[in-house]
């Protein structure tokens, strides 16, 4: 634990140098108004014992504030960073990065979980063509699934990385957790990257999930 809070720190101090100053500002502006609070009444130090455990969690605070904000523009304009934020979502969803990549780099990302599927884009504006194609091949082997589709960035039309989480966790839950499990094996059994749009009508064997 000690060692990611470090890690997170240097992270953190090489976005935003003046965290280290801001913490301790705030751990002694606590205090001091504990100490304050306390000699009206004649208890400095029984207020100072107090309060700091209250110092300690605000300067704890305000380093997590911070140093979320970091993280998102340490990776901000990286591509592959849409996978990262979205692998980062502990429960509800199952993340496979990069289904789809032209040679501009431009990717796709898929993840399932309640909400249906997600189909997160990143790159030039040709990322919308892949995710129309892509669309196409999950709707193919998973008919009925709601199928969301955002692209990660800056501009009208883009959800920013910092609100990628928040704006998927937020899509209304339409699957219950049997039918997630359906549609991610089906997914896991057809393959994940570059996945091709079969010719012909399904194969007879393969049992099409019923969501």
């Amino acid at each position: 634990m000690f060692g990611q809070i470090r890690e997170a720190y240097k992270v953190t101090k090489k976005e935003k140098p003046w965290i280290g100053a801001a913490m301790a500002f705030t751990f002694v502006a606590i205090i001091s108004i504990g100490v304050l609070i306390g000699s009206l009444n004649d208890r400095p130090i029984y207020a100072a014992f107090i309060t700091l455990p209250l110092a300690l969690l605000g300067s704890m605070f305000l380093f997590s504030f911070v140093a979320n904000r970091a993280a998102y523009s340490s990776i901000e304009g990286v591509m592959g960073a849409g996978a990262s934020v979205m692998m980062a979502i502990r429960r509800g969803y199952t993340t496979t990065p990069m289904v789809a990549v032209n040679k501009q780099q431009d990717m796709v990302h898929r993840a399932v979980g309640r909400a249906g599927i997600v189909l997160v884009g990143e790159g030039s504006n040709g990322v919308r063509i892949m995710l129309t194609e892509e669309t196409k091949k999950v709707e193919r082997f998973v008919p009925g699934v709601p199928v969301t589709t955002l692209i990660v960035g800056d501009g009208e039309g883009r959800v920013a990385i910092n609100k990628l989480q928040r704006t998927m966790k937020k899509l209304p839950k339409e699957l219950s957790n049997n039918q997630v499990r359906e549609v991610r094996n089906r997914l896991k059994a057809v393959g994940g990257f570059n996945m091709p749009i079969p010719k012909g009508p399904m194969p007879k064997n393969l049992r099409v999930p019923k969501v």
